[in-house]
């Protein structure tokens, strides 16, 4: 086997899977897309996350800032050797991550010390199988940690929240399956996808989950009772309102694909993997003697990509405001739900470790009436050792809503921005300080670091590059107000009608 050659092909995958949406995700994205109101805030956000997909393929960068763990599945003919294979894979993640093509996402969990390069226990994630055929096959996915966390495993019987006793049966199991959408509301960058297992253990459930992603979106469940739930839960799913990035809409669920194992008596566990509409998974078949590519699977060529923008985002869907820091708390009580804020100037990164730190630390710049993203961007030092961002997309909100009400009192930021929505602390630190929080389009990594118009600075890169605290010049940065300083919260909304039609859904139709 010519290592140099799997090498290689192993780096184009990891790159292709960063950069190219699969062809059945753009299909589906596509139809989705049809579905929406183009004039509504869900309608704005799959025309972004349209354009967002040409950007990425055209300029072979991330198509989302948070490139995930890295999680392949390999096939090997008898004979082959998987230890060659799996130090081929990561010397292609450390390669790929080298080049900006994956963000270092690798993380010590008692030191929080970012390994820099994607490698350590544990990651990337390598499942090896042998197979009868003479082809090395290796499937890859880049789930990034915002759907991650929104994966859920259920033990049944149980009770779920407006829908009742889940039992030991494919009614209960078509309960917990409404309910991991719900649960998931915007958080996960919706509209989104999920893997289901029935049955097997803990671990093995999160396995076949995962796997069952691996099928492609357009496909149809061998098993006929399987099929029937599938397109129930794509059906109803679709009808509790909640919409691409939460904002409420016609498009929630993209697909369902759902696996079957076999359990032990005592119990009955229905595990849940769910994705954003980011569905990065990609495959290659490998000549067992060279590793060279002989096949591409689910891949569609960037050269013969049909684009899938049609028209550029039009962020027209409600009042726009300019603002640039310092903002006032004048400014800030001028606005509501729904008003869109094009940022100029100056914004500052900051996310996990970041919100923790300045619990006990003063921050290393003002943040007096200033714009902090939930940012973890891909970032490459250039030769003359200035920055360029290279993906900057918005994180997940909600992991901050322990720090977010302090950092508001204590250092008067006027504008938080992020994906997801926040929650009950923070909307009241919103309204008693007069600080808006702005909903930016998750995923859009190229989207908006192509507002990014410098890098000035960067503070406690000890972190890590996704958790340093970037200063960042831009220059049309577009998002929605989906929490403002009067006490309103579109998230709190959309989960509350949401709920509503979930409770809708209670009685039996699986018997």
């Amino acid at each position: 086997m010519n290592l140099a050659q799997l090498e290689d092909s192993l780096y184009s995958l990891v790159v292709e899977t960063a950069t190219n949406l699969p062809a059945d995700v753009r299909a589906t994205l596509a139809r989705a897309k049809a579905r929406e109101d183009a004039a509504t805030r869900s309608g704005l956000a799959l025309a972004t996350i349209a354009t967002n997909v040409d950007m990425a393929a055209e300029s072979v960068l991330p198509i989302c800032q948070d490139t995930g763990m890295p999680t392949f599945f390999v096939h090997t003919p008898v004979g082959t050797n998987q230890l060659e294979i799996k130090a081929a894979i990561k010397r292609a993640i450390a390669r790929a991550t080298q080049n900006g093509k994956l963000r270092p996402n690798s993380v010590d969990s008692l030191t929080g010390e970012n390994v820099g390069d994607n490698l350590g226990p544990g990651t990337p994630v390598i499942h090896c199988e042998q197979w009868e055929r003479d082809a090395i096959e290796v499937k890859l996915i880049l789930k990034g940690g915002g759907c991650e966390n929104k994966n859920i495993q259920y033990s049944l019987p149980m009770e779920l929240p407006g829908l009742g006793k889940a039992n030991r049966d494919l009614d209960g199991v078509r309960k917990c399956l409404l309910h991991a959408v719900h649960q998931a509301q915007g958080q996960g960058c919706s509209a989104g996808f999920i893997g289901v297992a029935i049955g097997g253990d803990r671990t093995s459930g999160y396995e076949e989950a995962k796997h069952q992603l691996l099928r492609s979106t357009d496909d149809g469940n061998p098993d006929p009772r399987l099929a029937e739930l599938e397109a129930y839960v794509m059906e109803k799913a679709n009808g509790l309102g909640i919409g691409t990035m939460g904002f409420g809409g016609d498009v929630t669920l993209l697909g369902c694909k759902v696996g079957v194992l076999n359990r032990l008596p005592a119990s009955f566990f229905v595990s849940v993997a769910y994705n954003c509409w980011a569905f990065r998974r990609l495959g290659v078949l490998l000549d067992p003697e060279t590793g060279a590519i002989q096949e591409w699977q689910y891949r569609v060529a960037p050269r013969e990509a049909t684009p899938m923008a049609d028209r550029a985002p039009d962020f027209t869907t409600g009042r726009m405001v300019t603002l640039k820091a310092p903002i006032t708390e004048e400014q800030i009580r001028a606005l509501h739900v729904g008003d869109v804020v094009v940022i100029e100037g100056e914004m500052h990164t900051g996310r996990d470790a970041i919100h923790k730190y300045l619990m006990d630390h003063e921050p290393p710049v003002s943040l007096q009436g200033g714009v902090l993203y939930h940012c973890g961007p891909v970032v490459r030092k250039e030769a003359d050792g200035s920055y360029q961002v290279l993906a900057a997309g918005p994180t997940t909100s909600i992991r901050e809503e322990p720090y977010q009400h302090e950092v508001i009192r204590r250092y008067g930021v006027r504008a938080v921005i992020g994906k997801g929505g926040m929650g009950a602390k923070t909307l009241e630190a919103l309204q008693r300080h007069g600080a808006v929080y702005l909903n930016a389009i998750g995923g859009a990594a190229q989207y908006y670091a192509a507002c990014v118009k410098k890098v000035t600075g960067v503070d406690l890169l000890q972190f890590g590059i996704p958790e340093a605290m970037w200063h960042l010049e831009v220059s049309g940065f577009a998002a929605i107000v989906t929490m403002d300083s009067h006490g309103k919260s579109l998230h709190a909304d959309v989960e509350r009608t949401s709920e509503e039609r979930l409770r809708e859904l209670a009685e039996p139709v699986f018997r």
